[in-house]
């Protein structure tokens, strides 16, 4: 008599062995995830022991001194005149050039400064003011924001993310390490010295607001991320296409419509009031988040002007209006098939690769760019970790790698180190074939791959060890630019091709 096969029920077999330090469970405990949040924190702590942007070097020193004179002016003179030049707030000297919700966190930082070391903020006589004490304060308003803002943010995401229907969910604590300890953003917040943790966190709010289909929260959230930093509009390409597709897929899209734009317009004018009212006051707000004086670029940043500038002078061959028209040309041109596609084809999946394509559209063309700005794209490259591992990790030693001069200029050698060893550490677990995260088909063992990082690794210890020729001082800087800003138009490639594929899927052209 013939045995008879029994079918084995897949829910019932046992779960694939994994040493991660995280179990591989179709729901996150509250435990692991805990843990894991503590641990981020401790990375960000250890980080912050370290030197910070401009410390010790007059007369305007870095972005730390920026910071707090930002809180000294907020502390001490009326909204009115944050924006303006005067006697007391000389604009030449790291003038205001964020929007009012940050000149708001501003504030409420001096505050908190102020009940502590008045000193340090005290006005006018505060000017490049450096204490062991004020460097702590400094660094735990810092961390306070991470975690009052992007911690929850990412959370929130998590949660967004395991309701989606993105496939594989068992890697998800991996995805929360991932978010977490990516080494970029804090290097940039906890060492060099920034609040890039709020306009991000505000943004990762939103996209999990958008997922979980709360798109009117989603966009107050977004719209408090522009407000905070103007370079938030990076995404903005990105949440117009996904929120217009679904709402043309919806009945009365004409209302729904025009119930975000009411929403969006509001939040505008409730951070905006001091200034509203008076048409000077408005403009002098305005003028100062738009520097085209500073030229299309500065420093060098791996961007297409900056990058090309080796061997076309943008600078000498064409003035400042010229160069903002064919930018602004370029950045429209290069985000336009993504915000199409979301219109046409709006999908979580699909917006979350527009949120990279859009932020990656406006790094590499858009107008006045810094080398921390790729800090916008590795966001949602992050956010796509367990659908893109290997693009997330390459990107992530690329941005690291573009922004190693200045990172070297900050004294912060060890803890890019230390920071980066640690997150290949993580993102290279034991076992992770088996984790349920995807295998990417970006990444071949082959010369495409192997020459730029050879090259890379190369360059890391040149930079330290060999001084450049006298005729060209900034040689091997160029060389990390032009490797990373390669890097970079090849992952925007990449990336815009996926989010096209989901469309050819949408339209029953592939099978999936």
């Amino acid at each position: 008599m013939a045995k008879r096969k029994t079918k084995s029920n897949p829910s019932l077999s046992p779960p694939p062995p994994s040493h991660f330090p995280w179990p591989l469970s179709s729901s996150p405990p509250l435990a692991t995830a805990a843990t894991i949040c503590l641990f981020s924190l401790l990375v960000r702590v250890m980080v912050s022991l370290g030197p910070y942007s401009g410390q010790g070097v007059p007369p305007k020193f870095g972005d730390y001194e920026a910071q707090r004179h930002w809180m000294e002016i907020t502390l001490h003179l009326p909204p009115s005149d944050w924006y303006r030049n005067s006697s007391h707030n000389d604009l030449l000297y790291w003038g205001l050039d964020y929007p009012p919700l940050s000149a708001y966190q501003s504030r409420v930082h001096g505050l908190i400064l102020n009940a502590s070391l008045p000193e340090s903020v005290a006005l006018r006589s505060s000017r490049g003011f450096e204490s062991h004490a004020s460097k702590l304060l400094m660094r735990w308003t810092v961390l306070l924001s991470d975690l009052a803002v992007f911690f929850p943010a990412a959370l929130y995401f998590l949660w967004a993310y395991s309701q989606s229907n993105f496939g594989e969910k068992r890697a998800i604590m991996w995805l929360l390490a991932m978010i977490l300890l990516n080494p970029c953003l804090v290097l940039i917040d906890h060492g060099h010295f920034q609040y890039n943790c709020i306009s991000l966190g505000l943004t990762l709010g939103a996209v999990a607001a958008i997922l979980l289909n709360n798109d009117v929260v989603g966009s107050i959230l977004f719209t408090l991320a522009m407000n905070h930093k103007q370079m938030s509009l990076y995404y903005a390409p990105a949440f117009f296409g996904h929120l217009l597709g679904k709402c043309f897929k919806r009945n009365y899209s004409i209302l729904h419509v025009m119930k975000l734009g009411f929403v969006v317009l509001a939040t505008f004018a409730f951070v905006w009031w001091p200034y509203i009212h008076s048409t000077e006051a408005l403009f002098e707000v305005v003028f100062r988040l738009a520097p085209f004086e500073r030229g299309i670029y500065e420093d060098y940043v791996a961007n297409f002007w900056c990058s090309t500038s080796v061997f076309i002078k943008w600078k000498r061959l064409f003035t400042v209006e010229p160069l903002k028209l064919m930018s602004l040309s370029l950045t429209v041109l290069t985000f336009l098939p993504s915000l199409v596609q979301q219109v046409k084809y709006p999908s979580n999946l699909g917006f979350l690769y527009a949120l990279m394509n859009s932020s990656f559209s406006f790094f590499l063309f858009s107008f006045q760019v810094h080398e921390k700005s790729i800090l916008l794209p590795v966001l949602p490259a992050s956010l796509l970790a367990l659908q893109e591992p290997q693009l997330y990790s390459w990107l992530t030693y690329y941005s690291l790698f573009s922004m190693y001069p200045l990172i070297c200029r900050d004294k912060l050698l060890l803890q890019y180190i230390a920071s980066l060893g640690l997150f290949l550490l993580v993102f290279y677990s034991p076992d992770r074939a088996h984790s349920g995260v995807n295998r990417s088909r970006l990444y071949y063992k082959n010369l495409i791959w192997f020459v730029p990082l050879l090259g890379s690794v190369v360059l890391h210890a040149v930079y330290l060890l060999v001084k450049p020729p006298e005729k060209y001082p900034y040689l091997f800087e160029a060389l990390m630019m032009l490797l990373s800003f390669s890097q970079f138009v090849f992952f925007t490639l990449y990336s815009n091709i996926k989010q096209w594929k989901l469309s050819w899927y949408a339209s029953g052209k592939k099978d999936l």
